[in-house]
């Protein structure tokens, strides 16, 4: 629990930061502020009493022992490209927003362990392009990856288009730095593959949101560069014809599938509209398309085409598709990437609109899709549910289109929250998640509370309470706040 610090404390605070983090690290200038006060969705905007970016894991504890003993909440934040709010701070002004940008360091890059050592601040972007200097990548990717930061991605367990794969972010962290509430260093780094002395740390910190530990650096496993490439984009009458092409292609190419993406219609064509010379990469239209994508470091693209191409023209002959076309070089492979990255923009374009992240068992995905959607569009009449997304791992994005004419801000409030709880209801009936890659934030508090099992919940706040009893860490995210704070 926090209170507001009296003037006199708040000005010694704010003094022995700034002699702690100097004039690049600490700042109280709005101008330098504001940008990182919303969150990248803009539904959520706080206050902080003060920015600070501090340069190394050794500043960053400094600052937390700082924060501990005049009972200052830290909000921590990489790239701010989150979809929860869970980088955003509350209004009362009471927290310090921690920025770990600057510190966006490769320290170790490593072709014959396959590792790469980063700071938390590294944008992803940058660990790609590192690792394919040294022939090597890293099997994770998404549309933000010019802004996410290796932090925020361990922060929040991301996903992204390769977990179908490679899994999420989990799989791909060997070994964690992270500071804990009391300003301790948290070593995990050493990245043994057998390590039996107790409970694994490290995976309780990735996916906890910044409210057990501050991730600083982190030891990640790369692979060797893709020799090949076949990517393909196939047109379906319906969502249970894609599952069965996506067992097919798993049976046909093995462990070279690594990406299938399911696009409806309605969100193809918003692309269509929206996005400058996007072109459609078949005739017609099709009331379901699939994006799928194999890759291998051994056979080359021409063999990968050829196996791609064996897999749907069989599944064209059965009927089973309507129709496919596969890239001929990686321009139009990622020129059909472009059409699926840019769904969430174009929806976004035309009107409010509900997002949910949610996931159901693969199996059950399309059944799911086929109940949910008319059962939102008849409780409320004049939406449009659209699901799109990573069917391959049962993680589609559950978008709410609002009426034609609502108003953004006035929908979302008077009837978006009614929207959300159904979609979450549906989902839970069905055995799914209700933050399958985005996490909790804030903007799922309340509904995580309502929804999850209990004795889960009670886990984890007493876990919470173990390791940061004040409540000063990203106070409000993930779990609810005690009463009284």
């Amino acid at each position: 629990m926090t209170r507001p610090l009296p003037q006199a404390e708040t000005e010694s605070f704010l003094a022995a930061a700034a002699a702690l983090l100097g004039p690049r690290g600490l700042t109280q200038d709005p101008a330098l502020m504001d940008a990182w006060l919303t969150d990248w969705r803009g539904r959520y905007t706080g206050r902080a009493l003060a920015l600070a970016s501090p340069a190394s894991t050794a500043e960053v504890a400094a600052l937390v022992s700082l924060c501990a003993a005049h009972g200052v909440p830290i909000v921590p934040q990489g790239g701010n490209s989150g979809m929860a709010g869970g980088a955003t701070p509350d209004a009362s002004g009471r927290a310090i927003l921690l920025s770990l940008r600057r510190m966006n360091a490769i320290r170790s890059l490593s072709a014959e362990s396959g590792q790469a050592v980063c700071e938390a601040g590294v944008i992803l972007q940058s660990l790609h392009e590192a690792a394919d200097a040294a022939g090597l990548r890293f099997p994770l990717t998404l549309g933000g990856k010019g802004s996410a930061t290796i932090g925020g991605l361990i922060a929040t367990n991301a996903g992204g288009t390769q977990v179908l794969r490679h899994g999420t972010m989990r799989a791909q962290v060997l070994g964690l730095e992270a500071v804990l509430a009391s300003g301790e260093v948290l070593d995990l780094m050493t990245p043994l593959k057998k390590d039996n002395r107790g409970f694994d740390l490290k995976q309780l910190l990735i996916g906890s949101e910044g409210t057990l530990g501050i991730v600083t650096a982190a030891r990640l496993r790369l692979l060797p560069a893709a020799r090949g490439r076949a990517t393909a984009w196939v047109g379906l009458d319906d969502i249970v014809a894609a599952r069965t092409l996506l067992r097919r292609v798993e049976r046909a190419l093995g462990e070279a599938l690594e990406g299938f993406e399911v696009v409806p219609a309605h969100c193809l064509g918003s692309v269509l509209a929206h996005q400058p010379g996007a072109r459609a990469p078949l005739a017609g239209r099709h009331a379901w398309n699939a994006l799928v994508e194999c890759v291998s470091p051994a056979a080359d693209s021409a063999a990968l085409r050829e196996g791609l191409a064996a897999a749907l023209g069989a599944a064209l002959e059965e009927g089973l598709i309507a129709d496919a076309a596969i890239a001929a070089s990686d321009a139009q492979a990622e020129a059909f990437w472009a059409l699926r990255d840019g769904i969430s923009a174009a929806e976004r374009a035309r009107g409010p609109a509900m997002q949910h992240d949610i996931s159901v068992p693969v199996e059950a995905m399309p059944e799911f899709i086929l109940a949910a959607v008319p059962a939102i569009e008849s409780t409320f009449p004049g939406t449009t549910a659209v699901a799109f997304g990573h069917l391959g791992d049962g993680n589609v994005h559950f978008h709410v289109l609002a009426p034609e004419g609502a108003v953004r801000g006035v929908w979302e409030e008077a009837e978006g929250k009614a929207v959300s709880a159904q979609v979450h209801d549906l989902v839970t009936a069905w055995g799914g998640s209700i933050s399958a890659e985005h996490g909790i934030g804030q903007m799922k508090v309340d509904e995580l509370a309502r929804l999850h099992d209990p004795v889960a919940l009670a886990v984890m706040a007493r876990v919470k309470a173990a390791l940061d009893p004040r409540g000063l860490l990203n106070p409000g995210k993930l779990l609810p706040l005690p009463q009284g704070a």
